[in-house]
């Protein structure tokens, strides 16, 4: 397990010296990128100077919406997004917009765009009169930043009158833009920054491969290089590179088309369903008990075996490809943040080549042992211990199910995960029965029927599991900027049951006895932000740091611009960070 776990490893380090320095190496990458000394970045306004809006009733069911820009500043036509939400439900809404100017924008090609003021009217169905108003917009600067997509909120009371103006609900504290938290910014050679995101997705796609949920799946790929020809070799090389490259494409197609459509969504997103967590735990018992020997799913179905070269194994290594990416879909390498946070608020070609790069990365290792002869000389001779080894990777794979099935119960409830596991049960009868005659096969897919309905199960209503540390306060916009007014400080921790890099932030460094500590002497109010379930209040927070997936850490002091933390943490970079702040509360007590 050794030498494979080298063998992989390898490729990431002609990246990364060291997963030590990963935190110091991304916080370099983002300046260097938007940064950097040798382009001049002009002052822009925060998002609410550059675009306020105001929102008055012209009657029980109409608005009138109201945008006043500085000049140089612009507003799209196609960016604007209404939606009431109430009891749940949400519905998108038809505005009546102005007349707009035309315009050729090298992002978005021939766009409307609005200029000086956008006055537009808007009509309300008579049953979503109270309720919550979402209103979505995206604007740029002629100087050459575009800001992300804003959501901002108004709450509908149910009794407007003509002339009544909708007070908008409390959202994240203004951020100035700087190099330091950066956004889509034009003017500082949009090419050179895409070629650096492109090298910090390699970068990232590299590093997953070392990540628990996919080196198990790749460590026996990996061993059958040892034992097939040459042309095989880089032929399976080359297909399972494809499955994985092709695999991300789709993912960033579904990211940005749902992005487009006013979603704020990142990676990982798909880990907030149920369903998804629960057919993917199913995914990994099947995968162990493969492994384990009690059932043959063959080579068609998924190449992990030895037999390389075997008829079917074209296939099956494209498929291990695409595996390869589904069960990374939990881990967040570092690099990855900021690559993916860039692609997802550029156009459709640039950001689908920055998913393209993170499919190389993480192809890379495979594709450089199907052709190098130095690093195949890193792995074991084939034998015998190679079925004992496969044997013994199923039980990482039973780990990671029971986890996901844990993630499942936090999302819902503990009859859920018992039903779910249930279900896991009548898999591996169905599986079992699936070996003997056509009534049995009949008997399996009905079992394996039962599983599914066992899956989607939930009770009528569904218990309250999640709990907070000692010590800590839920994330909302509210409690932050009251936070922030009172001169205190925040750090904010966006999390999740299902990040796996977040649980081992916490676990290693976050929820320490000595940070713990050390946030309490620094007056530091630790904040954590759940985002186990779908919550399009976080997602706009995430969205606002230039994110598009977690974990995400963020260090508010007062007036200073927000600090963000690496998303691979060490103790020291939290205690250096906490650090400055006392350094800080220290000098300005001592100011006259």
């Amino acid at each position: 397990m050794v030498p494979v776990a080298l063998c992989l490893a390898l490729s990431a380090l002609m990246v990364v010296p060291a997963l030590g320095q990963a935190d110091s190496l991304e916080s370099t990458a983002v300046q260097t990128t938007l940064g950097s000394p040798q382009f001049t970045q002009p002052e822009f306004l925060p998002v609410e100077e550059a675009y306020p809006l105001a929102v008055e009733a012209t009657g029980a069911d109409s608005l009138r919406l109201v945008w006043q820009m500085p000049p140089g500043y612009y507003l799209y036509q196609h960016a604007f997004r209404f939606e009431i939400a109430k009891d749940g439900l949400t519905e998108t809404l038809a505005p009546e917009f102005p007349p707009a100017l035309e315009r050729e924008d090298e992002f978005f090609g021939r766009v409307q765009v609005y200029y000086d003021s956008v006055d537009m009217a808007l009509s309300l169905p008579a049953a979503m009169t109270e309720g919550q108003l979402r209103v979505t917009s995206q604007g740029c600067a002629d100087a050459g930043l575009c800001y992300p997509p804003r959501t901002q909120q108004f709450a509908l009371t149910g009794n407007l009158a003509d002339g009544d103006v909708l007070q908008e609900l409390l959202s994240t504290p203004a951020v100035r833009p700087t190099a330091s938290t950066p956004i889509t910014n034009r003017s500082a050679a949009p090419t050179q920054g895409l070629l650096f995101m492109m090298l910090l997705a390699f970068g990232g796609g590299l590093i997953l491969n070392l990540m628990p949920c996919v080196l198990p799946i790749l460590s026996l790929k990996v061993l059958g290089f040892a034992s097939a020809p040459p042309e095989e070799r880089r032929h399976h090389g080359w297909l399972y590179s494809a499955g994985v490259v092709l695999s991300f494409l789709i993912v960033a197609g579904i990211l940005l088309g749902l992005r487009g459509a006013g979603q704020a969504i990142g990676w990982g997103f798909q880990l907030q369903s149920p369903g998804f967590v629960i057919a993917l735990a199913y995914l990994f018992v099947v995968m162990g008990l493969a492994l384990s020997g009690l059932i043959q799913l063959g080579n068609r179905f998924m190449n992990l075996g030895s037999d390389l070269a075997a008829q079917g194994g074209a296939s099956g290594s494209f498929f291990t490809g695409v595996l390869a990416v589904v069960v990374a879909s939990p881990c967040t390498a570092p690099f990855m943040g900021t690559a993916l946070g860039y692609a997802l608020v550029q156009p459709p070609l640039p950001g689908l080549a920055v998913f393209a790069a993170l499919g190389a990365g993480m192809a890379a290792p495979m594709l450089m042992l199907s052709y190098s002869a130095t690093a195949r000389r890193l792995l074991p001779r084939p034998g015998p211990w190679m079925e004992r080894l496969k044997e013994a990777l199923a039980f990482p794979l039973y780990a990671t199910a029971l986890w996901l099935f844990w993630v499942a119960g936090r999302q819902t409830s503990i009859d859920v995960m018992a039903a779910a596991l249930l279900g896991t049960l009548f898999i591996a009868l169905g599986l079992w029965l699936w070996r003997g005659a056509l009534v049995a096969k009949g008997t399996a897919i009905a079992c394996i029927a039962l599983a599914v309905v066992f899956a989607s199960w939930r009770p009528a209503q569904l218990n309250e599991n999640s709990t907070l540390p000692a010590g800590t306060v839920a994330y909302s916009p509210a409690a932050l900027s009251a936070l922030i007014a009172e001169g205190k400080p925040v750090f904010v921790d966006v999390t999740a049951d299902w990040c796996i890099t977040c649980l081992a932030n916490e676990r290693a460094v976050l929820l320490t006895t000595r940070v713990q500590d050390a946030f309490r002497d620094s007056g530091v109010t630790y904040m954590i932000a759940d985002w186990t379930d779908y919550d399009p209040v976080i997602a706009d927070f995430v969205a606002s740091h230039d994110r598009s997936g977690i974990p995400l850490y963020v260090l508010y002091n007062g007036t200073q611009t927000p600090r963000v933390l690496p998303q691979l943490l060490r103790t020291q970079t939290v205690l250096s960070a906490l650090e400055d702040v006392a350094q800080m509360s220290v000098a300005a007590a001592d100011a006259p």
